[in-house]
């Protein structure tokens, strides 16, 4: 069936966030490689999208790993330009769903205080129709708690969304409660299935 509601992951989909990359840039790769395999920094961040604080848990990090306490501090004081740039296409997907009345959800592993530095640069982030953020939520992706909240506080449920994400774990987590999905590997792809979904003609999608 033609989905009632659309539903964006924003990491990699309408923001890349490749911290490994960034730090390579910075410190180059074999520091960066030392820093991660000595403290890691995903969990730190998944600590921060369940929804503790922010600083709080930078501080603790650096605290706990004093002999990398400045580039942990980077990772707080420079966030902005680990969460970019921006997905352009992606971000015009999004507008031309809008444009055509079809509701646009987030749902996103996201941290409360993180979520509203990036708005203040990605505007479109208040843009949604409906927002469910890991931070708010206290739980995050793949955890079937969250599909379920979102089902709850949409009304919306199985073939009736359509789920974009960069992570297989995420879309099986979403397939498995009859939701339509896509793995986003790029926006090119995700436009095309907007197209096939009957939600957006072709030049629509460009």
């Amino acid at each position: 069936m033609t989905p009632k509601a659309v539903i964006f992951d924003i990491g990699n989909v309408l923001i890349e966030w490749q911290p490994e990359r960034y730090f390579d840039g910075w410190i180059g790769e074999e520091q960066r490689r030392a820093m991660f395999a000595d403290v890691d920094l995903h969990a730190m961040n998944d600590r921060v999208d369940r929804g503790e604080n922010f600083t709080n848990v930078i501080t603790e990090t650096a605290d706990t790993f004093p002999q990398w306490h400045a580039e942990i501090w980077h990772w707080h004081d420079n966030w902005l330009d680990l969460a970019s740039p921006v997905i352009e296409h992606s971000v015009r997907l999004m507008a031309a769903l809008q444009e055509k009345g079809v509701p646009v959800f987030s749902l996103t592993n996201f941290g409360i205080e993180t979520y509203a530095l990036a708005a203040t640069k990605y505007f479109f982030l208040r843009g949604f129709d409906r927002d469910f953020i890991s931070g708010h939520m206290a739980v995050i992706k793949p955890d079937p708690q969250i599909y379920q909240m979102l089902e709850f506080g949409s009304g919306l449920s199985g073939d009736k969304l359509l789920f974009t994400d960069d992570r297989a774990e995420n879309i099986e987590a979403a397939a498995q409660r009859g939701w339509q999905t896509h793995l986003f590997e790029g926006p090119q792809g995700w436009a095309d299935r907007l197209v096939s979904a009957g939600l957006l003609s072709e030049e629509d999608a460009q």
